[in-house]
């Protein structure tokens, strides 16, 4: 493969940009956005090469899909979906700094920032976003397109399911399991299991309400029918 090009131009896209520049092991193309007003300008002296399907014109070039939001945390599983590249295609991208232990594993697409720790027998999906100064401990294990926030931590043999978003500072008991693509706030202290396409939040975290329309759109996809 011949360099990386970073899929949106947002947040992520930026810390993973630097990320990929600290450790100095893969060529940064460029960004790729569907917002046209960001095309031939920069972001951080990163070019913007075009709009996100322009990755299939560049079939030598690795990638990473760099979006989302706690308002929309399903937007890179749906892109993802929507680009339909091949699994090899998908770079994963590790901060110098992050503690990564040799027993644990990482799939394809999953970015790991500054100062992140996975202690012993971790699993990390693809597609995963864990931010600066998360701590995943001993057999954690991480869904598919799940997003850490930074400063969170999880006991041992803890699971998020696919899609989880966890807020910053987040604090989960261990042995919880975080449904699919429920959203726990920041700063909550998480000591019962979650169902899925919930948010929860506080200390002791409580269900608040369902997740948002497109994230249940995304959990539906999932199932293969709506969830009540």
């Amino acid at each position: 493969m011949n360099g990386l090009v970073i899929i949106g131009a947002g947040g992520l896209a930026r810390e993973t940009a630097q990320a990929v520049r600290d450790a100095g092991r893969l060529k940064l193309l460029g960004h790729l956005d569907d917002n046209p007003a960001l095309h031939g300008t920069e972001v951080d002296g990163v070019p913007v090469l075009g709009g996100c399907d322009l990755v299939h014109e560049l079939p030598d070039a690795q990638a990473v899909v760099c979006v989302g939001s706690p308002r929309d945390y399903a937007a890179r599983a749906r892109l993802v979906r929507r680009l339909a590249l091949p699994e090899g295609r998908y770079a994963t991208v590790v901060h110098p700094t992050a503690a990564v232990s040799a027993t644990s594993r990482i799939g394809p697409g999953s970015v790991l920032l500054a100062h992140c720790v996975l202690t012993a027998a971790v699993r990390v999906g693809a597609h995963v976003a864990v931010m600066p100064h998360v701590v995943l401990t001993h057999d954690d294990e991480v869904a598919d397109f799940a997003t850490i926030a930074s400063g969170v931590r999880l006991g041992g043999s803890a699971r998020l399911e696919r899609g989880v978003y966890v807020g910053a500072g987040a604090l989960l008991r261990e042995g919880l399991a975080i449904g699919a693509w429920s959203l726990i706030g920041m700063g909550s202290t998480v000591l019962h299991d979650v169902p899925p396409g919930e948010v929860w939040a506080g200390n002791p975290a409580r269900r608040l309400r369902a997740a948002a329309a497109p994230v249940l759109d995304e959990l539906n996809e999932q199932l293969g029918g709506p969830v009540s």
